[in-house]
């Protein structure tokens, strides 16, 4: 077993030689005992989407035991407003396979995920965590398969310009050192999250990158592998705390947030799918995109318009969502096209031996590399919910398998010219717009609610407190009136700066 993990970057993992699944209480005790842990974390996501943090000094092994078996108490009401303060107290419980050392503490310290549960000992229903389980363990009794997820996370990174080998404006995609500045803190950050349990694909400059008043704004992203869903989900959280804190300890500043200045580019958090069956992907079947795959497109067509309700949180993230940015705004899906909502990305469908083209030295044989084949759901930005948004997505796959006219829906909503062009404006026409509006979100997500429900996956009063806050934005019409006031606009921009 420990040779099968000699090479994983997670110390916890390698040192024990088990994959992070099987990791139990004692192995934990063993690890923090030979490496001299002083120090536990508890990490749990508040309604804000960020990680929270509840702080333990190790007294005892009796203590710890504790701490590992029992979990603590923390405040719900301070955490969720779905939750009253008369009946607020919560438990939060460690998820053993999320367990990393802490990269940035003075004092030996190991940071674990945790669950949250109620008074009765019970997963607490509105937890998003919790939520997205439930998504997941609906999807695999209704279809059969498992469902995997990654993402795309796009962030600006911002510094004192020093007039020194400038990039062109909005032509940072893939460059390198010294055009780009700061390529050492993206692969500094990418060891990090590696040793925290994050499977990484890579790392690279986006095409963001401009100067503003003394500022030089440069955009990264780091995408990475797809993996079970919840599993996925708690990567992405603990790579955006990474991010940020690493960015502090730089003294620079970090925004994931969906737009940053006037007419630049803005960051989205693409998210890929694929629908899995005992470890084979299910996305294609003979070279071509799989009935499977189109149900599951359905599924995040029809559901599109509420999807923004847990993707897309604040006012700023429907600036990003206009024509010619790269963004979405209709509702339809297509290959490699990037102003579609879901695109089917280049996948290697046809086997081959390009290694050997390149390297004639290299013999080998042809390779079928179609088990990379992922759709890519594109509107989500860095204000999302990610939990939430992930079980959406979920729920929308499942949809698909459940819809009686699921390949139908993907046929009729299937796009394969660019959108945008003026030829095809009657075909742009006729299809369905995603939002325009935290508000009008919020309405969509309230005429689907029933959806989401469904196999009681989402509390309603989940749904009812997200649409209150999104509808608490008062947006509705806000870009008409303000796009074109680039003060009105920075200020948003400002108030939404450190979102998600």
């Amino acid at each position: 077993m420990k040779n099968n993990l000699s090479m994983n970057p997670n110390p916890i993992v390698q040192y024990l030689g088990k994959h992070p699944e099987q990791l139990t209480k004692d192995d934990l005790i063993r690890f923090i005992e030979d490496h001299d842990i002083e120090m536990i974390n508890f990490r749990y996501a508040g309604w804000d989407g960020r990680l929270k943090t509840l702080n333990f000094v190790i007294n005892s092994r009796e203590h710890l035991e504790t701490l590992l078996m029992a979990g603590e108490r923390v405040d719900g009401s301070s955490l969720f407003p779905f939750i009253e303060a008369g009946s607020s107290d919560l438990y939060v419980i460690p998820r053993y396979k999320t367990a990393f050392v802490n990269p940035f503490a003075e004092v030996p310290t190991l940071d674990i995920l945790c669950s949250y549960y109620d008074r009765d000992g019970n997963a607490l229903d509105g937890a998003p965590e919790n939520i997205l389980k439930k998504a997941h363990d609906a999807f695999k009794k209704v279809t059969g398969f498992e469902f995997e997820t990654m993402g795309e996370l796009e962030y600006y990174i911002i510094s004192e310009d020093d007039g020194l080998f400038k990039a062109d404006d909005q032509r940072g995609y893939h460059e390198s050192s010294p055009f780009s500045k700061w390529n050492d803190f993206r692969t500094h950050a990418m060891k990090l999250i590696a040793e925290a349990g994050g499977m990484i694909k890579y790392g690279h400059s986006e095409v963001g990158n401009f100067t503003k008043e003394g500022k030089v704004y440069e955009q990264n992203e780091i995408e990475f592998l797809p993996t079970n869903v919840e599993d996925s989900a708690d990567q992405l959280l603990k790579a955006k705390w990474i991010v940020r804190t690493l960015a502090y300890q730089y003294g620079v500043t970090v925004t994931f947030a969906p737009k940053i200045t006037v007419g630049k580019a803005g960051s989205g958090l693409h998210i890929h799918t694929r629908v899995m069956k005992d470890g084979k992907n299910q996305m294609t079947e003979n070279g071509k995109l799989s009935a499977v795959a189109k149900k599951a497109i359905a599924g995040y067509m029809e559901l599109a318009p509420s999807l923004t309700a847990f993707g897309n949180l604040n006012p700023t993230s429907y600036f990003r969502l206009v024509p010619h940015q790269e963004a979405p705004t209709n509702i339809c899906w297509g290959d490699r096209n990037r102003s579609v909502l879901v695109r089917v990305p280049l996948g290697w469908s046809t086997p081959s031996n390009m290694a050997h083209s390149v390297n004639p030295q290299e013999s080998g044989s042809v390779v079928d590399f179609s088990d990379k084949q992922t759709v890519e759901f594109r509107c989500p930005d860095g204000s999302a919910d990610i939990y939430l948004l992930l079980a959406g997505l979920t729920v929308a796959a499942r949809y698909g398998f459940e819809m009686k006219d699921a390949l139908k829906v993907a046929e009729k909503t299937y796009v394969d010219v660019n959108i945008f062009d003026p030829e095809y404006k009657e075909k742009q026409d006729a299809l369905a717009k995603l939002p325009a509006s935290c508000v009008e979100s919020a309405e969509q997500l309230m005429k689907q609610k029933g959806l989401y429900t469904k196999h009681d996956v989402f509390p309603e009063r989940v749904l009812n407190s997200l649409a209150e806050l999104l509808k608490s934005h008062n947006d509705k019409g806000l870009i008409a009136r303000i796009q074109d006031d680039d003060e009105k606009v920075m200020e948003l921009v400002d108030r939404f700066f450190y979102c998600g």
